[in-house]
């Protein structure tokens, strides 16, 4: 009996990294071809899309780098996903450490407002949206863009930070308290250190979307030198004609990014994913 139970664990685990290493594979392999179409010229890669490139050239890498603006759309993007994330962290951690760590009046209220904030989708207030950061001369502008996927991003990352806080034993707290340290000390130097995969979650999480948005940089951008790198790529689709290996040379640079990122931080990033399952 125990043999054939343990038989069919080691089929059922087979079965799982079949399946997962399938799902890798499928996933993959779109990345892995337009990785290498960055390196065709427009005529291999419709004489033959699904082979390996005749040379390994860093032609359309150079007309990028040297022809286009992309440079300058590389830059706005970093400058808005990273200041968005950094706020994002700095303000949720502080917004979900009060909910989670503090009684008071009103803090089921508060929590709720933050949950009531994934229900809605900020596409649907565009207009005002539009109105407001006209009023307030942020159209136009990268600080309106952070303003406006901090705002967007907020709840998640509150309600990410909060489940992991709200896991912590309060005699953490009590004791420095009993040494002296003040509120603030407790959260940065105690809290902030246990809740760091967490953090990673969080900015993970919200940076994807933040870089790759298309909606909000072609609402809210017109003027060529402030447009980010999803933005700036739609001036390769020419009225007749399109550049198919300046293109994917283009949205390879734009995912590497995100990509090394999520690669560096893979540890930090499953051991939240693992310690939040758990709790």
């Amino acid at each position: 009996m125990a043999n054939a139970i343990k038989k069919t664990g080691d089929l059922g685990s087979w079965l799982m990294h079949i399946f997962l290493g399938v799902n890798a594979v499928i996933m993959l392999y779109p990345i892995l071809m337009m990785a290498l179409s960055s390196f065709k010229t427009n005529k291999e890669i419709f004489s033959s899309p699904f082979s390996l490139p005749q040379s390994f050239s860093l032609d359309n890498f150079a007309v990028i780098w040297s022809q286009t603006n992309v440079p300058r759309y590389f830059i706005n993007s970093t400058i808005v996903t990273g200041l968005s994330v950094l706020v994002l962290l700095v303000v949720g951690t502080m917004a979900a450490y009060a909910l989670s760590r503090y009684k008071f009046k009103g803090n089921i209220m508060i929590s709720l407002f933050f949950l009531s904030g994934l229900m809605l989708p900020l596409r649907l207030a565009i207009i005002p949206l539009f109105i407001q950061l006209k009023a307030l001369g942020l159209v136009d502008n990268l600080l309106g863009l952070i303003c406006i996927y901090t705002a967007m991003s907020l709840p998640a990352t509150v309600f990410i930070m909060t489940g992991f806080l709200r896991s912590l034993p309060s005699e953490l707290e009590d004791s420095a308290r009993m040494d002296g340290a003040s509120e603030f000390r407790i959260m940065v130097e105690i809290m902030v250190p246990l809740i760091t995969p967490a953090m990673v979650i969080a900015g993970i999480y919200n940076a994807v979307p933040i870089w790759n948005d298309f909606f909000f940089p072609l609402i809210f951008i017109q003027s060529p030198e402030w447009k980010t790198l999803a933005q700036g790529l739609t001036a390769f689709f020419g009225e007749y004609s399109v550049n198919y290996g300046v293109l994917y040379a283009g949205l390879t640079l734009a995912a590497l990014p995100i990509m090394l990122v999520f690669i560096v931080q893979s540890r930090r990033f499953i051991a939240g994913m693992t310690a939040g399952a758990i709790k």
